[in-house]
């Protein structure tokens, strides 16, 4: 179980005096399958429009083969419209990945995914349909020490609405193309 001062917030949120909690639980059923249930109850708003938020985040991985894995996925989260209200505002997103291990140091993955947050709970767009977007991407992953990653990966955005920006005019579609490097440091403790 986990504390907060609110939905991804560090400090406590001004004239709030509600605090907001979190739980996990991870089932291992056997070194091939994991299941998870991740947990929000809060708000993310001050005692005076308070609306309460509840999200449920669900999971499982499973290696299918020794170079094969699946995850799949959905969060789904609701929340009051007003103060006190009976009426709940509702946001999901399912992701399925495949990841696939090359060898040692490589490893590919595919992540198709959808997200509808039709009334900008978490994606305020200011759109008629609101936050409808599918998405889908490619990686490459290279390993060549234990405290290196990197990766490139290419991800393309279809949204319902016109909400990508470009120079010129908003558009359905987004495509980005990212690389990045991941070093981990180990600090020696001194005796």
């Amino acid at each position: 179980m986990l504390v907060s001062n609110g939905w991804q917030h560090i400090q406590k949120i001004k004239g709030n005096s509600l605090q907001s909690f979190g739980t996990q639980i991870k089932v291992l059923l056997n070194n091939k399958i994991t299941l998870n249930w991740s947990t929000f109850v809060g708000t993310d708003d001050p005692d005076t429009t308070r609306r309460m938020r509840y999200f449920n985040n669900f999971y499982g991985q499973f290696q299918c083969t020794e170079k094969f894995g699946l995850i799949v996925g959905l969060d789904i989260g609701t929340q009051q419209r007003v103060k006190n209200s009976s009426i709940y505002s509702l946001w999901f997103s399912p992701v399925i990945i495949g990841q696939f291990s090359i060898n040692k140091n490589w490893k590919t993955a595919i992540r198709a995914e959808y997200y509808q947050d039709e009334t900008g709970i978490i994606i305020a767009t200011g759109t008629i349909n609101g936050f409808k977007t599918t998405g889908l991407s490619l990686n490459l992953d290279y390993t060549p020490t234990t405290n290196v990653a990197c990766r490139i990966e290419g991800r393309w955005l279809n949204s319902k609405d016109k909400i990508f920006e470009t120079k010129t005019t908003p558009t359905n579609d987004n495509l980005i193309i990212g690389t990045s490097i991941a070093i981990k440091f180990s600090v020696a403790k001194k005796k």
